[in-house]
Formats: C-alpha cells, sequence, structure tokens
C-alpha cells in the first residue's frame, strides 16, 4: 500500500541513506508536511517500510528497499502523473531514460586553493547566472534554495580569483551527514587549471560524512574519480 504521510516521523524506520533517500528526507526536513507542492508517501508492504517517495511540484525521488512492489509504484505514478521521476535503475517504468551513475566521496583532501579564495555565502543571483541553468525559471530557483539554506539542508560556494568567480558548487541536499553536490561548473576561461579540483575538495572537507553527486558521462566520473569519489550504483530519470 502507498501511502501519504502527514508527519515528519514517518520515515524514521527508514534507515537507508542513498543520494535518493538523502534528497528525499532533506526535502522533508526543508518543507515538512504542511505544503501542497511538497509531498511525501511510503509504500508499506507487511508492516515494512519498502520504498519511500518525494514529490516537489511535479517531479518525484523515489528510494527502494528489498521486497517493494514495482507494479503499484508503476500504477501509482500513472495515477499521479509526474514530470520526472529520478529513482535507481532498479525501478521499472518505460523503455524510455535518462541514466549516468551515483558517485560518493568520504575522503577529505586538503584543498590547493591555487590563489583563489571561497566564498561560502555568494549572492544567488549571481550564482545561478553563473550556473547558467537553462530553463530554470530563476524565482522558483531563488525561492527554494535560499529556503534550503536558511533551514540548513542546502550549501552554496564560488570560487573566486580576484573578486572574479571561476567556478561554483551547491549542496543542494543535507541531511545529518550526508549531502549531494550539485552545480559544478566552472568558467571556460579558467578549466584544466585545477579550480573545479580546489573547489570540489573544500566542499567534501567542509562537511561531516559521505559526499554524493551524479554523473552522467564518463569523462565526469574520471574526474570525481582522482578526487576521491567511489560509484556506487545508477541512477535513472523517467519523464
Amino acid at each position: 500500500m502507498i501511502e501519504k504521510i502527514d508527519s515528519v516521523n514517518a520515515f524514521d524506520e527508514w534507515h537507508k541513506r542513498d543520494l535518493f533517500t538523502v534528497r528525499i528526507l532533506s526535502l522533508l526536513k526543508s518543507y515538512g508536511c504542511k505544503y501542497q507542492f511538497a509531498t511525501f508517501y511510503k509504500q508499506v508492504i507487511d508492516g515494512k517500510i519498502t520504498a519511500v517517495l518525494s514529490k516537489l511540484d511535479g517531479d518525484f525521488t523515489l528510494a527502494l528497499d528489498s521486497g517493494f512492489d514495482n507494479e503499484e509504484l508503476v500504477h501509482f505514478f500513472c495515477v499521479r502523473g509526474y514530470n520526472s521521476i529520478l529513482c535507481s535503475d532498479d525501478f521499472l517504468l518505460s523503455p524510455r531514460f535518462e541514466e549516468g551513475v551515483v558517485m560518493s566521496c568520504t575522503a577529505k583532501r586538503e584543498p590547493v586553493l591555487l590563489n583563489a579564495d571561497v566564498d561560502e555565502y555568494p549572492k544567488l543571483m549571481d550564482l545561478f547566472n553563473f550556473v547558467d541553468y537553462e530553463e530554470q525559471d530563476f524565482k522558483a530557483w531563488y525561492v527554494d534554495i535560499s529556503h534550503r539554506v536558511r533551514h540548513g539542508t542546502a550549501k552554496a560556494y564560488t570560487l573566486n580569483v580576484d573578486g572574479y568567480t571561476v567556478s561554483s558548487g551547491i549542496l543542494s541536499s543535507i541531511i545529518d551527514d550526508y549531502s549531494i553536490l550539485t552545480a559544478v561548473r566552472t568558467d571556460k576561461e579558467f578549466r584544466r587549471m585545477g579550480y573545479a579540483s580546489a573547489l570540489v575538495s573544500y566542499i567534501c572537507c567542509d562537511v561531516k560524512g559521505i559526499v554524493y553527486l551524479m554523473c552522467d558521462s564518463e569523462s565526469n566520473e574520471r574526474f570525481y574519480a582522482k578526487l576521491g569519489f567511489e560509484t556506487k550504483e545508477k541512477w535513472r530519470i523517467y519523464k
């Protein structure tokens, strides 16, 4: 049975802490259960939680445990509708999807900042323009990320040389000793100079525990592997 939760404690029996769970629990900590645009569900079979889900607007994240009912989840999404579903490749919905690998890092390597400075509180409008989100609406992005930052479930970083931003990174989900790194970008003129490596290492040292990220290409996977990240599993997005 899949049921909507109405308490932030409803997932207390869920002990997994993979990338998908971190996204869900971070969102729950950020917004709770009082908003219609952020809702949460669990699948329960024989008294055990076998899947947890979050929906932010029309975008779902799905985390699975052993014994989950794939058919019931498919029916749930078909009835509810969705813009996207982020999950592991264990969930089978349709033959059309995007896919990549989840990587994680526990290494804390002292960064070499190369005469650059890290700004842990960059102006969000400048960061949005630097990252160059394609079709993302700035107002919606700003409201969400600023809310998360205020609640300690996200943190933004830029690496600056002489006041000019050369690289960026965002921990878009933070819960306990787990976080997810996104929006890693370096200005074209400053690539292959070690700035992204320095900033990623700095971010990993700035937080406790495990840092996750999603890679969608072999070149990115090789880059992060050099910084201590290990490939864990596959991510999949259905749209």
